[in-house]
């Protein structure tokens, strides 16, 4: 029996996490997921999450990988670009998270691949969105989980913001790339035709607390939390949430000989970043904690810009609501609801250039649609009235 993508190629010239769990679901589910990476291996076989470096593969590209197969090119030569230009021609979903104008640098981006295959669906992954003001800032997961305005639905008040111990905006980005793929791929089987799906990070993690948030916006309730702080195990410190002079930023994996010239502090010129982050976690944990309250949060974050030092601010949802990227990207969308007037709430994290997406109606009514789906159905109008005569349909007034 055959499973239910075979047939399908995929591409897979993604790093990291989300990339490489969206197309590893294709490859469990029966797809040929080709793993296109550099000569000397993609990131992740260099990045061991806890350390775990594995014999020959490490745990976090173990876990990342399976059912694909590895083809090592050089895409920056013109041998190894046009291999792969080659094989775009039989492909049928093409993947990356490259930040953004790497793909037209090297020559692989949606225009001059769906031109040699028309027939590709061209997934691209961001961190903030392929345009608007944030589109060059890392994106990262802690970061992410700061930005989401999450961290302040749950604890004490008052206490530090704390992240979830999982990569969540990765998996939850993954899972939308592997969605958009499919629904793409389902689209061509009626059509012929491929088209571009977009995805990034800020929007999978805000519109995946469609709830919450829309509490928030709709129901005009507050985040109000009820009457410490290594943000994940099995990473290096520093890892984690930091009080300011008047809030909370995220701060990860930052460079030790950076940290010493951004603090001014010869303390962090001394550690080595692949075994002191480990054995020496509280420590420089403490020594940051003790610096950042003398600035504030604004300050602290364009400080790091400037030396490449991965940080991020933590939202609440006001926050996230008024911030400009969000605003850019149209992560939320506002209709008219029929009982509940002007709702604004979030959108679609998933973003089709032939077939987008739309808001057809809000949330319905009871029964609101009973009558014309029992009659789309074959259901003759005297037996949908005894029907709903009898209680056993409702239908709404």
């Amino acid at each position: 029996m055959q499973n239910i993508l075979s047939g399908i190629r995929v591409l897979d010239c993604s790093i990291a996490m989300a990339g490489p769990f969206a197309a590893q679901r294709m490859g469990d589910m029966g797809a040929d997921v080709i793993k296109v990476e550099p000569v000397t291996g993609e990131w992740q076989r260099h990045a061991p999450a806890g350390g775990a470096t594995g014999n020959e593969v490490c745990v976090s590209f173990l876990s990342l990988n399976r059912n694909k197969r590895s083809l090592a090119i050089d895409l920056k030569s013109p041998e190894g670009k046009a291999l792969l230009l080659e094989m775009v021609k039989d492909a049928d979903v093409f993947l990356q998270n490259y930040r953004p104008g790497v793909a037209e640098r090297l020559g692989v981006d949606y225009a001059t691949l769906s031109a040699i295959n028309p027939r590709l669906i061209y997934v691209s992954m961001s961190g903030y969105g392929e345009d608007g003001p944030y589109r060059f800032f890392p994106g990262q997961d802690l970061l992410l989980q700061g930005m989401s305005g999450a961290m302040l639905s749950a604890g004490v008040e008052g206490a530090p913001p704390s992240a979830a111990g999982q990569y969540l905006v990765d998996a939850i980005t993954a899972y939308s790339a592997f969605e958009g793929a499919l629904a793409a791929l389902f689209h061509r089987e009626r059509t012929g035709e491929g088209q571009l799906v977009q995805v990034n990070m800020l929007d999978a993690i805000t519109t995946i607390q469609m709830q919450e948030l829309s509490v928030f916006t709709v129901g005009n309730k507050p985040q109000t939390r009820s009457a410490e702080p290594h943000a994940h195990s099995y990473i290096r410190a520093p890892y984690g949430v930091f009080a300011t002079a008047d809030g909370y930023i995220t701060l990860a994996m930052a460079p030790y000989a950076k940290l010493a010239e951004l603090f001014d502090d010869p303390f962090f010129a001394e550690l080595d970043d692949g075994r002191d982050g480990w054995t020496m976690r509280d420590a420089i944990f403490a020594r940051i904690k003790g610096h950042l309250p003398s600035r504030t949060s604004a300050d602290w974050l364009a400080a790091m810009r400037e030396r490449d030092i991965w940080a991020g601010p933590v939202y609440g949802y006001a926050d996230l609501v008024a911030d400009p990227q969000i605003a850019h990207n149209g992560t939320f969308v506002e209709y008219d609801h029929r009982t509940e007037g002007r709702v604004k709430v979030p959108g679609f994290p998933i973003r089709f250039s032939k077939t987008p997406s739309k808001i057809e109606r809000g949330a319905p009514l009871v029964g609101e649609h009973s009558r014309e789906v029992l009659r789309e159905a074959g259901v003759d109008a005297a037996r949908i009235d005894a029907l709903i005569a009898a209680g056993v349909v409702k239908q709404h007034a």
